[in-house]
């Protein structure tokens, strides 16, 4: 019996002794155990060899205990030689597994050590977060690795990035993946052919961030022929940077022509119809602006909800206001003063001084906060190109704006006697049309036009007093270059002065570049001194 007993406890330990090795290898590519390798005095080599074996794994939960390390936040306690996360301070800290974050109770902060760093090791850190990343089940997330990648263009990322470029099955990660892959191989000294071959890559990138790698790598290369196609490429980026800054240039013009659209459009009407020089009408569009700065109050403290919906709500109110201020300057100051335009000009800039007086007075002199709703903020690209949504969507409503208009002179009787007005005024008044009405009720027209567009303007600069000096006198630019009294030409001439302002710019400046424009309008008024649309009609031929 003692002998079977012995024979029993010998075959035991042989067992054991056998499967020690299996259990051993079992836990070679468990990640628990392999953070445990972090723990005693190690070197860094160690350390960073602990770092690939973690990144060999190809489990996203060790990405918790990589990023610890790298923030200094990992340690190993000398009794047991246990690794943890470690937060707080003081004496006593708070330990976390470092897989799961879990809490794993408190320890004295001299029971515990750090695992030792230096840059080497953030930089291996870094690489195995994006090898490791490069395999996550979301495809934003492998996204963003691979980009993050080819920012960085390690050579030492190439094996993980071909190895995950092997398996991607997404088209917008794997285009993305062999940029970087690109990018590390120009970075590495693998043949002239695949450098030539990244090369290609990135010209069909051709961002800016293509072209500073490859003019580093034509820099570095002593090889005439990788040179050669390096600087092939690199032209061909430049090209294609050129080309969209001019696409980028093109609607800068384009949204601030729509801007001095709005603000002109109204301007056009009563000066084209009435012949007033209205020096008030800037402050009709700071008025817009005001209204839209109360409207969001009351919103923001009586009713949130609304606020997605504070512009729509704003326009007609702000149409509303300037329109009817409008129309009691029509009826109280400019009705006594027609046929005098000099004295228009000098009532109409007294009324802008009040009006801006009486802004201060009620909301002081600082600038008004005025929010974008979240359908107007934000930005995306078109190529290298950079629309912002508030832009677009102010082009969209002057253009908006500028049909409504078209629609109330050509389809309404309104627009049919202020037309009639505009091209003979005596006649109109003979045949029956009540030309004080109408010149009232298109004064107040082109104020409330104003207001609405100060709704717009309130998106994209500072609602303030003096709003609406800023494009007075542009828009008196637009409504001559256009052609009194013509929307059409307005439009042309809203849109030809913004793109010429914003190609001026660069090489004159702000300044400079509207003084230039400002000559440039005079040159043409002396040829076509009717702007390029004229008004027809015997009172204005006349």
């Amino acid at each position: 019996m003692n002998d079977l007993l012995r024979w029993c406890l010998v075959g035991l330990f042989a067992l054991g002794g056998a499967l020690l090795p299996v259990a051993a290898m079992a836990q070679d590519g468990d990640p628990a155990a392999i953070i445990q390798k972090f723990a005693g005095k190690q070197s860094f080599d160690d350390t960073e060899a602990v770092i690939a074996e973690l990144a060999a794994t190809g489990e996203p939960e060790v990405a918790r205990a990589l990023r610890a390390l790298s923030a200094g936040d990992l340690y190993w306690r000398e009794s047991d030689e246990q690794v943890f996360i470690v937060t707080g301070k003081g004496d006593e800290v708070t330990l976390r597994d470092p897989l799961t974050g879990a809490e794993a109770g408190t320890a004295p902060s001299g029971d515990l050590k750090k695992v030792r760093i230096k840059n080497s090791i953030r930089n291996a850190v870094t690489g195995a977060l994006g090898s490791l990343t490069l395999r996550a089940a979301d495809p934003n997330v492998r996204l963003r690795a691979a980009s993050t990648l080819f920012s960085d263009a390690d050579p030492d990322m190439l094996e993980p990035i071909e190895a995950a470029l092997a398996e991607e099955t997404d088209p917008g990660v794997r285009a993305r993946m062999e940029e970087a892959r690109a990018s590390a191989i120009l970075a590495s000294d693998r043949p002239a052919a695949d450098k030539a071959e990244a090369a290609a890559i990135l010209e069909a990138r051709g961002d800016r961030e293509s072209l500073t790698m490859l003019s580093r790598f034509a820099a570095a290369t002593d090889d005439p022929a990788a040179k050669a196609v390096v600087e092939a490429a690199i032209a061909g980026i430049e090209s294609n940077i050129a080309f969209w800054n001019q696409m980028q240039n093109i609607w800068y013009g384009l949204s601030l022509g729509s801007v001095l659209l709005l603000a002109a459009i109204g301007l056009a009407i009563t000066f084209g119809v009435m012949g007033v020089i209205n020096m008030a009408h800037g402050e009709m569009v700071m008025l817009g602006a005001y209204t839209t700065f109360v409207v969001q109050e009351v919103i923001r403290a009586d009713a949130p909800w609304l606020f997605p919906w504070s512009l729509a709500i704003a326009l007609p109110l702000a149409f509303l206001v300037s329109g009817f201020v409008g129309l009691v300057m029509e009826r109280g100051i400019i009705r006594f003063l027609y046929g005098r335009p000099l004295e228009t000009l000098l009532a109409t800039f007294g009324v802008s001084l009040i009006l801006q007086q009486a802004v201060r007075t009620i909301f002081g002199p600082t600038n008004r906060q005025v929010g974008n709703p979240d359908w107007m903020s934000g930005a995306f690209d078109i190529g290298l190109m950079s629309v912002t949504w508030n832009r677009l969507w102010i082009i969209v409503f002057s253009l908006v704006v500028f049909a409504g208009l078209l629609m109330v002179l050509n389809r309404t009787a309104l627009g049919l006697q202020m037309r009639a007005v505009t091209q003979n005024r005596k006649m109109a008044s003979a045949m029956g049309i009540r030309t004080p009405w109408v010149d009232a009720m298109t004064f107040a027209l082109g104020s409330g036009i104003a207001g609405i567009a100060g709704v717009a303007l309130s998106q994209i600069d500072n609602v303030s007093p003096s709003l609406g000096q800023g494009y007075i006198i542009d828009s008196f630019m637009v409504v001559v270059f256009g052609g009194v009294g013509n929307l059409w030409g307005t439009l042309v001439g809203a849109m030809s002065l913004g793109v010429l302002n914003k190609f001026l710019e660069p090489y004159a400046g702000a300044v400079l570049g509207k003084i230039v424009v400002l000559v440039l309008i005079i040159l043409f008024i002396q040829k076509r001194p009717r702007g390029l649309f004229a008004q027809k009609g015997r009172f204005v031929d006349a």
